[in-house]
């Protein structure tokens, strides 16, 4: 069973760390998966600032929108391992779930996603609040965001605590939902194999 406090409270830990140390994932079973799909989101959250620098090069930008593309795919890829341990889980646990039990629109490997962007975005906002050259204004108008965020982080964080309780209690189904990113698979993306086939030729 996952315990979506220990979630948050890893999401923290790590945010705080790799920004001082190099990323780690001294994590195991479930924890390291979560762990893996942070590290993602954690480098794709920087790689977007970069992107949006006005002093970066059209080379620079190029390299951070192939690395966008990247990272986002591997965050995708990982949010499917979170909800595939999940089903491996049930299984193993034998937990039996009427085939008629309502199934949620959201997996909880997408839920703890969206935790772990809040825990970036909370994160910078605080680090706004601290700044030495931000105006009173600038420190209020954060301070009022950073609120929101963390009242919808509590409020997700119940949500997916209440829906891991039904997903394991037998109340509701659960299933890994794929996304099939298409724009990094060679035999999907048209400039992709069109390319290969000009080169081929």
């Amino acid at each position: 069973m996952l315990d979506v406090k220990a979630i948050m409270a890893l999401h923290r830990e790590c945010v705080v760390r790799w920004h001082d140390e190099p990323i780690d994932l001294n994590t195991s079973g479930a924890m390291n998966i979560i762990t893996t799909q942070f590290s993602f989101n954690f480098r794709l959250w920087h790689e977007e600032d970069i992107a949006r620098s006005p002093d970066a090069g059209d080379k620079r930008i190029a390299q951070v929108k192939r690395n966008i593309d990247q990272l986002n795919q591997q965050r995708n890829d990982w949010i499917e391992k979170i909800d595939d341990w999940i089903t491996e889980t049930l299984d193993t646990r034998g937990v039996v779930v009427d085939t008629a039990a309502p199934l949620n629109s959201e997996t909880p490997g997408s839920v703890i996603d969206r935790l772990s962007i809040l825990a970036l975005r909370i994160y910078h906002l605080q680090e706004q609040t601290e700044r030495d050259d931000a105006t009173p204004e600038h420190i209020t108008a954060v301070t009022q965001k950073l609120a929101v965020c963390q009242h919808q982080q509590q409020d997700l964080a119940n949500s997916l605590q209440e829906l891991l309780d039904d997903i394991f209690g037998g109340r509701k189904r659960h299933q890994t939902y794929h996304q099939f990113k298409m724009y990094n698979d060679p035999n999907l993306n048209p400039y992709l194999y069109q390319t290969q086939r000009r080169q081929a030729g």
